[in-house]
């Protein structure tokens, strides 16, 4: 995929450009480009960086990568974060732009990223993520570059404190509802007309005991009793054909799209062209054409939903085009909450949803 978050050491990553947080001077400094000094050969590197001399905040430039397993390091200095009201900001938008460009000039086809002056400069962490994403996201819809954002731990990766919130508010409604429906009422359709018989007969009760009180019934009070896992409700799975007085070979003869063909109907009623779909939903332009070739393409799920994140499709189209590859939506699955979480909330930016994902130990979407 185009893009992909790794939980590495930067200096053991392989890939064409390895990005280094430098020091403005050319002499050793501490945290990360300490460490890649030492894994690139300190004296070797040390003197081809002598050679560049100073180098600006913001600004990029490129030595070989010596012991490293890379061609270039891409020497960026980031901002020593004061309190954000001396320009930090912009000089980090400036660190990942000007690298991606170095990177893209020395014709490099890959290239890993630390998370850029989170370390001993203090930049906040998740205010770096979101700049690193924004920048990564703006190159990749004009270039084909495999671009890598490596970090040590997921400790050191940090969303926004509501974004984090939210997701979990959510992950823990969600999974509170399917576990306590489905333990004290059971599953299937049976068990969901006993509930709502029990439902229908409780509300009468109260309906009847507030008559006899003398109390107004107050049409808002009751809400249709939700089934379980309301977000991937049955009625969001694609309709079977009718298939009574036909034989099995008729049936099988009328079988509906594929997942290929309707993902590009969908693809032509989107009104993109396919290179702004497939980089929208990190998917290799390589991916891409084979999908396009082969009407019995399977996909795996994250590429599914990658494509339903990238044509921002509501959840019963997007459970319809899953359904198509034999894909289903749990609501018991972390990965299938945090991808409904955004879709319900039309946040179909991909990169932040991968970032999500990352977070929570879960695959991220593309291929």
């Amino acid at each position: 995929m185009p893009f992909s978050i790794i939980r590495n050491d930067i200096t053991k990553v392989k890939a064409d450009a390895i990005v280094n947080t430098a020091n403005p001077k050319p002499v050793i400094g501490i945290g990360t480009d300490s460490a890649v000094y030492k894994a690139a050969g300190a004296e070797l590197l040390l003197e081809a960086r002598q050679k560049i001399g100073n180098i600006a905040p913001g600004h990029a430039e490129h030595t070989d990568a010596f012991q490293l397993n890379a061609k270039y390091i891409i020497h960026t200095v980031g901002p020593a974060w004061i309190d954000g009201g001396h320009g930090e900001r912009e000089i980090l938008h400036a660190c990942y732009e000007n690298s991606l460009n170095k990177a893209a000039e020395l014709s490099c086809e890959s290239i890993a990223f630390p998370l850029i002056a989170t370390g001993v400069y203090g930049f906040p962490k998740d205010e770096a993520l979101q700049i690193a994403l924004y920048e990564i996201n703006r190159f990749l819809l004009s270039h084909d570059m495999k671009v890598i954002l490596a970090v040590f731990d997921r400790k050191s990766f940090e969303l926004s404190g509501k974004l984090v919130g939210d997701i979990e508010e959510y992950i823990d409604e969600h999974s509170a509802k399917e576990i306590s429906k489905t333990e004290y009422c059971g599953a299937g359709p049976y068990a969901r007309r006993m509930r709502s018989a029990e439902y229908a007969e409780q509300k009468k009760m109260t309906a009847d005991s507030d008559d006899a009180s003398g109390e107004a019934d107050d049409e808002n009070e009751w809400e249709e009793m939700p089934e379980t896992g309301a977000v991937f409700s049955e009625a969001a799975a694609p309709a079977l054909p009718d298939v009574s007085g036909r034989s099995l070979d008729e049936i099988l003869e009328n079988t509906g799209d594929t997942f290929q063909q309707r993902l590009f109907q969908l693809i032509d009623e989107s009104g993109m062209d396919d290179v702004t779909v497939y980089k929208k939903a990190n998917i290799d332009r390589k991916v891409f054409s084979r999908i396009r070739c082969r009407q019995d393409y399977k996909p795996k799920k994250k590429t599914a939903v990658a494509f339903a994140i990238a044509l921002q499709l509501d959840m019963p189209t997007m459970l319809d085009l899953l359904a198509r590859a034999e894909i289903a939506f749990s609501p018991s699955s972390k990965f299938d909450l945090i991808i409904s979480y955004f879709i319900t909330n039309k946040i179909y930016d991909i990169f932040e949803i991968n970032a999500a994902l990352f977070k929570y130990g879960q695959p991220i979407l593309g291929e």
